[in-house]
Formats: C-alpha cells, sequence, structure tokens
C-alpha cells in the first residue's frame, strides 16, 4: 500500500521542490555563510507537503473528469493509473492532497509567524493555486506559468527565510529554477493533448497546436540559461555558475527529439525523459556551483 502511495503522490517529481529549496539555500550560503538548520528542514517539509498536495489533487480532478480514462499512459504523464487501477478511492486520494495541503500551510503559517509578510504572501499564493490548479489554472492555459512562478517563490521563500531579504540573485536564481520547472510540464503535455482537449482543458500546448508547441521547447532553457549568464556577467553568481551550460547536449538531444517525435505517444517517451534529465542536471549543477563558489 505505502509503494501505491508513493505512486500517487509522484515520488519522483518531488525532486524539482527538493532543488528549488536547495538553490534557495545554497545561494544564500554563498553570499552569507550561514544556514539556519531548523528553517532549512521545516523548508523542506513544507515544500515536499505542498508538492504532493497538489499531485495529489491533481489525479483526484482528471479521475473525476475522466481525463485519465483516455490518456494514453507513459511514466512520464498520463497521470498515476491508481484512481483508474482501483488501488485507492478517490475520496482518500482527496481528503490526502487536502491533509498534506493543511500541513504545507501550517508550516508556511509559522514561517509567517517569524518572518512576516512576504511569507504571507508567498503561502497565500501557494495554497491557492494549488487548490485550484486543476480545475482553474490548467483549463486557462496557464499550468506552465504557474509552475514557472512556484519555483521562483519557492526560490525566493527559502532564500528570505535564511537572509530576511530578496535580492536581485534571488530573483534571478527564482527565474532559472522555475524555468526548468516549467519546461518539463510543458513537454509532458503533448502526449495528454486529445484528452485534455475533449474535456476542455486548454494548455499551453493546446493553445498554440502541436507542431508549433515544439518551437517553444527552446524558450524555457533559453530563459534559464540567460538568467544565469546575466547573473555571472554582473558578479552575482559565481563564475563557475557556467558549469550549468554542460547541460546544453541534452537540452540539444531533448529539443529536436521533441520536434521528431512530438504526434508519436511511444517515440516521445525517450525525449520527455532527458528533458527531465536535462531540468535536474541544470538544477543540480546551479546548486554545486554555488557551494563551490563558497569553497574557492
Amino acid at each position: 500500500m505505502l509503494s501505491v502511495w508513493f505512486r500517487v503522490i509522484r515520488i519522483r517529481f518531488l525532486l524539482a521542490s527538493v532543488i528549488a529549496v536547495s538553490v534557495g539555500l545554497a545561494l544564500n550560503w554563498w553570499q552569507n555563510s550561514t544556514i539556519g538548520p531548523l528553517e532549512a528542514i521545516l523548508t523542506f517539509a513544507g515544500v515536499m507537503a505542498l508538492h504532493a498536495s497538489v499531485d495529489l489533487l491533481n489525479d483526484f480532478w482528471d479521475f473525476k473528469r475522466g481525463i485519465d480514462a483516455n490518456t494514453p499512459k507513459t511514466k512520464m504523464s498520463g497521470g498515476t493509473g491508481v484512481l483508474p487501477e482501483g488501488l485507492l478511492k478517490p475520496s482518500s486520494v482527496y481528503r490526502a492532497g487536502i491533509a498534506f495541503l493543511v500541513i504545507g500551510s501550517s508550516i508556511g503559517a509559522y514561517f509567517v509567524i517569524t518572518d512576516g509578510i512576504i511569507i504571507a504572501v508567498i503561502l497565500g499564493f501557494a495554497i491557492l493555486s494549488i487548490y485550484f490548479y486543476s480545475t482553474k489554472i490548467v483549463d486557462s492555459g496557464l499550468g506552465e506559468f504557474f509552475v514557472a512562478v512556484k519555483g521562483s517563490m519557492i526560490v525566493l521563500g527559502t532564500f528570505f527565510i535564511q537572509s530576511g531579504q530578496i535580492t536581485i540573485e534571488s530573483i534571478l536564481a527564482g527565474v532559472v529554477v522555475g524555468s526548468l520547472s516549467a519546461l518539463v510540464l510543458f513537454i509532458a503535455s503533448f502526449p495528454d493533448h486529445d484528452a485534455d482537449k475533449s474535456k476542455g482543458r486548454k494548455t499551453l500546448v493546446i493553445a498554440v497546436g502541436k507542431q508549433k508547441a515544439t518551437k517553444l521547447f527552446w524558450v524555457f532553457p533559453f530563459v534559464s540559461y540567460c538568467a544565469i549568464i546575466i547573473g555571472v556577467s554582473l558578479n552575482l553568481f559565481p563564475i563557475v555558475s557556467l558549469i550549468t551550460l554542460l547541460s546544453i547536449p541534452l537540452m540539444i538531444k531533448s529539443g529536436f527529439g521533441l520536434k521528431k517525435t512530438y504526434d508519436s505517444v511511444e517515440k516521445l517517451v525517450p525525449f520527455m525523459s532527458s528533458t527531465l534529465m536535462f531540468s535536474r542536471i541544470t538544477g543540480a549543477l546551479f546548486v554545486l556551483s554555488f557551494l563551490i563558489g563558497f569553497a574557492v
């Protein structure tokens, strides 16, 4: 049963939030040479709970709307399959999603008390967007925007909790992380195109069409790399942050692979996986660059 819950929570995708928090912590360590361990642990716990909440509620609403029944299942898209297979009751998944939302919100409320209005704004955005993600946000074609903002706010919130300030560096770092997270959601929406469209959902891929959407792939890594290069050129990031450029070959492979296979779910899966790998590797290298920058 535990493995089923791990499956519906999409445990492997929680790494995106782990990287986002780690970027905020590493940036603060590089700049201020301090880490508050209790605050760091609570931040990880709160962010993981909120991330699990949005995934659980997304599975619930996709099942209720009948989207999962018509979506081809892959390891990267199409839902977890837990509810269509009858492994859990929909009400149980919904209650678990709300429980994680309450846990994450409670931890966030603690930081509102200790750190003030900025955390309150970030927490308020998180609560509203998580609950309405699958019913309003994605239907409006704002899924990628939500994920990009979510990733950025995790970095900003983590850095603010540790340092008590919002800086240009933390904003740029948030842009890097947010764009990488949005890219994974973007490419994962290609196989779901037909099922999503039939149920009134309006993803970015649906809005512009599959073929044209393949060209948008490059926008996300371009924004991330530009933010890093700008940060380095202005001495806001350590020069070693340019090690993130080592992931360019993986980005090129994924982008050109999408262009060739966007209309074939089976052939697209390897490039969806390589896109996920690109996002994670770039994020991990970004974290590592601050640690190396501090050491030298």
